[in-house]
């Protein structure tokens, strides 16, 4: 009997690295009794993948962006699909990458197969009525925070909770160096150049006016390769010096670790900073039409992660004009200045972290489990 087939569909660098980790899990739960096939990149292919097509295909976002690559993109939901009708495989596990993932499933349906996809779509944060058109064409999610099988359960969605992958990072702990200085203040202004552009001037007034009180005080700014040129050129002619990191997401997370308090824009790295136990404030200024539009389709009380996940402000959020200079002045002071504001953060922030994985188990190994439990269902006519 041939070891069952899983068609894998990862289309940029997270859902790599997630689809990796589900392989290495997939093969330990099967004895190595498990064939790959599908698209993924690097990490995949390192796990034994045969991409059917570079990865990197499928990486654009942006309607101006994806406007001169739409036939190509077409091209490969089609090849895809194709693909999967001729190999059928025991299961079709789709990671991320929603717009395309879910053009897939559709395209696809009726599957031959269960088709299962891995980090569910933010309907919760917008959109709450695309849930309906997943949960048809998807035969289980895989969810990644705790809060998000109520959008779900709603539409009738078979979901698992499987756990955030950052909970299995192993913490680093600050040097005693960085510990005596309390004075290291972590700046990450955005990964996109207009949060750059946006963030980065009332950073600088916010750190010269810190600098009034905290004389001594270091800042350092992690950041990515694309940005790295616009972030310096962003920091000339700043009051104090400013330590620009680029390194491997592990450096990056040392470097965060030492930090005593941080200033970040709204995004993933509120998780990056829960999990170094770093205090930090979160700031956000959009584009003020934009913003309007955006706060008319939110459905949450909150935007920072830690904050959704905890259902309650463990992190301060300044945004738009609550995003003043002021404002984030005397938070990002009271977390340097009072110990037990910061430690009340550092427990709120450690409990969230905690959540994120699950009885204990690995993210990865409760994502196989629910993938082997799918294709099992199928082969007993149960899905």
């Amino acid at each position: 009997m041939a070891s069952p087939l899983i068609f894998l569909l990862a289309g940029e660098p997270s859902g790599d690295a997630l689809g990796a980790d589900l392989m290495r899990a997939l093969k330990h739960k099967t004895d190595e009794h498990v064939r790959f096939v599908g698209v993924g990149g690097p990490a995949m292919e390192a796990e034994g993948m045969t991409s059917l097509f570079p990865m990197s295909e499928l990486s654009v976002m942006g309607l101006v962006e994806v406007l001169p690559r739409l036939r190509t993109l077409l091209d490969r939901i089609r090849e895809t699909v194709q693909a999967v009708r001729d190999l059928e495989p025991d299961v079709v596990v789709t990671i991320d990458a929603q717009d395309f993932s879910y053009r897939v499933a559709r395209t696809l349906a009726p599957a031959p197969c269960p088709v299962v996809h891995y980090v569910a779509p933010t309907v919760w944060a917008w959109k709450p009525r695309r849930a309906k058109k997943v949960a048809a064409v998807v035969d289980r999610l895989l969810l990644l925070f705790p809060f998000e099988n109520r959008w779900w359960d709603a539409v009738g969605q078979d979901n698992v909770f499987v756990g955030h992958p950052i909970a299995d990072l192993q913490m680093v702990v600050p040097s005693t160096e960085a510990v005596k200085t309390g004075h290291r203040l972590a700046l990450l202004p955005g990964s996109r150049a207009g949060e750059i552009r946006r963030h980065l001037p009332i950073f600088r007034l916010v750190v010269e006016r810190l600098l009034e009180s905290h004389p001594r005080l270091e800042v350092v700014l992690p950041t990515v390769e694309n940005v790295a040129d616009l972030v310096r050129d962003g920091l000339r002619d700043w009051p104090v010096g400013v330590h620009v990191h680029l390194g491997s997401p592990e450096e990056r997370r040392a470097l965060l670790a030492t930090a005593d308090a941080a200033l970040a824009v709204s995004g993933t790295v509120a998780l990056d900073l829960a999990a170094a136990g770093v205090p930090h404030v979160i700031a956000y200024k959009a584009n003020p039409l934009t913003a309007a539009i955006v706060r008319r389709m939110l459905t949450i009380r909150y935007v920072s992660l830690v904050n959704l996940i905890a259902d309650a402000p463990v992190t301060p959020e300044l945004l738009q004009e609550w995003c003043t200079v002021d404002s984030l002045v005397r938070e990002v002071a009271r977390l340097l200045d009072d110990p037990e504001a910061a430690d009340r953060q550092r427990q709120g922030m450690s409990s969230v972290i905690a959540s994120l994985r699950p009885e204990g188990v690995s993210p990865s190994n409760r994502a196989a489990s629910a993938v082997l439990d799918i294709m099992q269902d199928a082969s007993q006519g149960a899905v």
